[in-house]
């Protein structure tokens, strides 16, 4: 059928895409390899499709964050360019399991982020040493924000979602602040898991985006959303949609949207929803080893009262 969506971008998981002042927009993405961190950048989001990868960063041989390169994001914060993302000890030091990344972060104070010097700082301390992935951070109201999933031995489950402010793009400026845990059957379906954080201002309120669940056509994605007002750091200022937003399309064959992004659309105020999923429910062995996590992207529509409204992850309404 017509209005079905095909991918933007096919085996890139965890997409992220940004527009910057420079107006290009940039897309970071997991590579099926999970070796090294991408970043293409083109004047249209369909030009994205066939840009060339540049190549800001590859995993070293051995150390802690030599393997299973996740979910890189380019940030333009204070000046500079970041990438946050999540990597595991060599598998001779795991003994755990793929479950014990930690987040790092990337520093480039080159205007262009394909010139200049990507050099690694280190680890993103949350002062909780457990695994923790999916880092993003967002200025609102002049502060700057970091928010991420992370396990806390203390609660059930895989992760859940933080927030903290930052004393600098690469250091948090206070204790992390848990905003939600997997507690509906949809979050808990394979796993317990809440992830892959997107943040997108508009009508009055913050809105959070995740994923969760297992990722195969178990994965959906849920919303949290808070006044633009008020203290992002009180948990109570929050509220969360009992129901996923966007989940599997079986009928159209698209499974298991989610772990997405927003993005500015080429008419003033349109807002694009950048998303992963599946076409296929087949898949051979370990879900995370396969390559076919497609990057979508499509128009965000709105309801009258303001909130977001994701639809089906195979049309464009």
């Amino acid at each position: 059928m017509s209005d079905l969506l095909e991918p933007l971008i096919r085996q890139r998981a965890d997409p992220h895409i940004s527009r910057h002042a420079d107006g290009f927009y940039y897309f970071t993405a997991s590579v099926p390899q999970y070796d090294r961190v991408e970043i293409r950048r083109a004047a249209t989001i369909a030009g994205l499709a066939e840009a060339p990868a540049f190549v800001a960063w590859r995993k070293p041989d051995a150390g802690p964050c030599s393997e299973l390169i996740w979910a890189p994001e380019l940030h333009f914060n204070q000046g500079a360019w970041y990438v946050y993302f999540a990597a595991a000890p060599t598998r001779e030091l795991d003994h755990q399991g793929m479950f014990q990344h930690r987040m790092y972060a990337l520093r480039n104070t080159s205007p262009d982020p394909f010139a200049g010097r990507w050099e690694l700082l280190g680890q993103v301390d949350t002062g909780l040493d457990s695994f923790c992935l999916d880092a993003t951070t967002f200025t609102h109201r002049g502060r700057l924000y970091y928010l991420w999933a992370q396990k806390d031995p203390a609660i059930p489950g895989n992760s859940n979602l933080y927030i903290a402010p930052m004393a600098t793009p690469w250091q948090l400026g206070g204790p992390p602040v848990r905003l939600s845990r997997p507690e509906h059957g949809w979050e808990c379906r394979g796993f317990l898991v809440n992830e892959g954080p997107s943040v997108l201002v508009r009508h009055g309120r913050v809105f959070v985006s995740y994923s969760a669940s297992a990722t195969d056509e178990n994965y959906a994605m849920g919303l949290l959303w808070a006044d633009e007002d008020a203290d992002l750091l009180d948990p109570a200022s929050w509220r969360k949609s009992p129901e996923p937003v966007m989940r599997s399309a079986p009928e159209d064959s698209v499974f298991g949207p989610g772990h997405n992004s927003f993005t500015e659309g080429a008419t003033p105020g349109e807002v694009l929803l950048v998303y992963h999923a599946r076409t296929y429910t087949e898949i051979v062995g370990d879900p995370l080893w396969n390559p076919d996590r497609h990057s979508f992207v499509k128009p965000l529509r709105w309801a009258a009262d303001g909130m977001p409204r994701f639809g089906w992850p195979s049309r464009r309404d």
